[in-house]
């Protein structure tokens, strides 16, 4: 029997009131201080006796990045875990600290590289312990050019911990406070955000109606305190990006996925020109489900076996069983996973909403957190995660520099492990009922990236427009969130979830913005990827740990010429990706053209 709370204990022991973590922090700051003196006797120029030094400040500054990504991760696992756990909350005010001093000696350093002349710059680049690094050392080169002098970066950098952070961390605990009434039948619980959140997928749709609007008057009782959060989060970005220079909002979040705004668009182009197979299968469900149309807690309703449920272990048993047909190091990585306690998944009160895997480098494990309550939604979660933490390992042998990929290729290793386990359990599905059920869960999944994080995009793109001009209003913000899930779903839908925008915790994740599109990315690319896993086999797995060892060091769409000899800025790839996502539409009416 695997369990199923995390194991955070062997990181550090004693939880939020560790000793050890509080000494690790100690030594970051001391480490953070020792780079500064580094810098501080930094040479004008770099001629070869001063070469070891360049290395000794790489190297010193790529163990800081280990140790504080450790550091977030521990303290994002305390945070999650239970969220009325104060003593995480100091301790993440301390990471954030740490975090913009380091920051800054970042900015010290990229600003430093800007002035190395270029003749001595290549001969750096082509020293045997720098070779290797040499993308991400002309990115971080490139970056000074785009930013500000060094001292105003700093500042920002200084400002935004009690600033642009400090709002996002106030939503953290307003999240945590938030609480939504279920009844039951014979007495009234206060459900937290995670647990509610699991409700919308119950078969019985007066149990999701009820939950919903429940869930709506929660928010709603909040949406001026929210709607003051995201709208600081988003004048701070813009007041930086003025500053620098940068008038299009998505120049950061592009840059930091490593990807063109050329590639980004066709993508959506590609998506919103054939939408029509999702809609659909939308009113196909909706009959099923005896409705006009679908409201937007029917979405994520359960077809078929909807009442059955596997246990936690089951539903671990049930994922290894799958990726065994992939290759043995995902599937030993797997097993190792769920026997060394690296998931938490218990459902309980006081923990966060939502699932998520984040990575320890320096102690080379990973962390899932998530609620299972046995659905196959929630399989397909736990496949999905653990596609992260199977990424993160084979990085392992990656130098640090070049194992920090970015959001929208680790979302193609997760939708890609999702993907394994969602067909093969397609393919063994023992009768029509069982298959209609996984074939719905599939198609879901193509819903929630194709329409639900595209409605995400639209109205992230509309909102920072409208900032652009002032506050905008909790009223508006309904406002704008409705039109772009109508724009998105196709109008499809009879009700909508003009709330979305206070519920969605990554509006307001302000390490990395328009926290969205990079999941859309990696289910399509992960589809191209699938292909050529289909028609290989299990001989496919060392060309897959290749790309992604790739991913930490150059942009998406050479990655994808390199490993899949595609063109990602034209349209031929993605239109293949959503015909491949779309491609069970067909069958799902014809399973259910006699129900309803």
């Amino acid at each position: 029997m695997y369990k199923n709370r995390w194991n955070l204990d062997s990181l550090f022991e004693n939880g939020s009131y560790s000793i050890s973590f509080a000494n690790y922090l100690d030594e970051i700051e001391k480490n953070i201080e020792q780079v500064k003196e580094l810098l501080s006797n930094w040479p004008s120029s770099f001629t070869e006796e001063r070469h070891p030094l360049f290395i000794t400040t790489i190297e010193s500054t790529s163990k800081i990045a280990v140790k504080v990504e450790q550091a977030h991760s521990f303290v994002g696992c305390l945070q999650a875990q239970d969220t009325t756990d104060y003593q995480a909350n100091l301790l993440k005010s301390k990471v954030t600290t740490l975090d913009s001093s380091f920051a800054k000696v970042v900015l010290k350093l990229e600003n430093l590289f800007s002035f190395i002349d270029e003749d001595e710059w290549q001969k750096l680049l082509k020293m045997p312990e720098l070779c290797e690094l040499s993308f991400i050392l002309n990115e971080m080169r490139d970056s000074a050019k785009e930013k500000l002098t060094v001292d105003k970066e700093q500042l920002i950098q200084e400002l935004s911990v009690n600033g642009y952070v400090g709002w996002e961390q106030l939503y953290d605990l307003l999240v945590a406070a938030v609480q939504i009434p279920y009844h039951d039948g014979s007495e009234v619980h206060m459900l937290s955000v995670g647990q509610a959140a699991t409700k919308m997928s119950d078969a019985n749709r007066v149990i999701r109606r009820h939950v919903f609007e429940n869930w709506e008057q929660a928010w709603e009782k909040q949406k001026e305190m929210f709607a003051e959060t995201l709208n600081r989060i988003a004048g701070f970005r813009l007041s930086v990006y003025k500053e620098r220079g940068w008038e299009n909002p998505l120049k950061e979040p592009l840059a930091l996925n490593r990807m063109k705004q050329e590639t980004l668009d066709v993508m959506w182009q590609v998506i919103a020109e054939n939408k029509q197979p999702l809609v659909k299968y939308l009113k196909q469900k909706a009959k099923v489900l005896g409705l006009n149309k679908l409201s937007w807690y029917d979405l994520e309703a359960p077809l078929g076996q909807a009442d059955s449920v596997m246990t936690y272990d089951e539903g671990a048993q049930f994922i290894i069983k799958h990726v065994d047909q992939f290759g043995p190091r995902l599937t030993q990585f797997t097993k190792d996973a769920f026997e060394n306690q690296w998931i938490e998944a218990e459902d309980r009160s006081n923990k966060a909403p939502g699932g998520f895997c984040t990575g320890f480098p320096e102690s080379q494990e990973s962390r899932i957190f998530m609620t299972y309550s046995g659905t196959a939604s929630n399989v397909s979660t736990l496949a999905h995660e653990l596609g992260h933490a199977f990424h993160t390992d084979v990085m392992k042998d990656v130098h640090p520099l070049n194992s920090d990929y970015a959001m929208n290729v680790a979302e193609t290793a997760s939708t890609f492990a999702e993907m394994i386990v969602g067909d093969a359990a397609l393919k063994q599905a023992e009768n029509e009922t069982e298959r209609l059920a996984l074939l719905d869960d599939k198609l879901q999944r193509s819903v929630a990236m194709l329409m639900n994080i595209h409605a995400r995009y639209i109205f992230e793109t509309s909102f920072y427009e409208e900032r652009k001009q002032g506050y905008v209003s909790s009223e508006k913000l309904s406002q704008l969130m409705v039109a772009a899930q109508k724009e998105a779903y196709g109008d499809s839908l009879d009700e909508y979830h003009a709330s979305f925008w206070a519920s969605k915790l990554h509006f307001y994740i302000t390490d990395v913005p328009f926290y969205n599109f990079p999941y859309t990315f990696g289910f399509l690319f992960s589809l191209g990827i699938y292909a050529h896993a289909i028609y290989e086999g299990s001989s496919f797995e060392e060309k897959y740990i290749a790309l992604l060892k790739d991913t930490g060091s150059m942009t998406v769409e050479d990655l994808a010429k390199k490993h899949l000899a595609v063109d990602l800025t034209k349209p031929d790839f993605w239109e293949k990706a959503v015909k491949m996502a779309t491609e069970d539409v067909e069958e799902f009416i014809k399973l259910t053209k006699d129900k309803g």
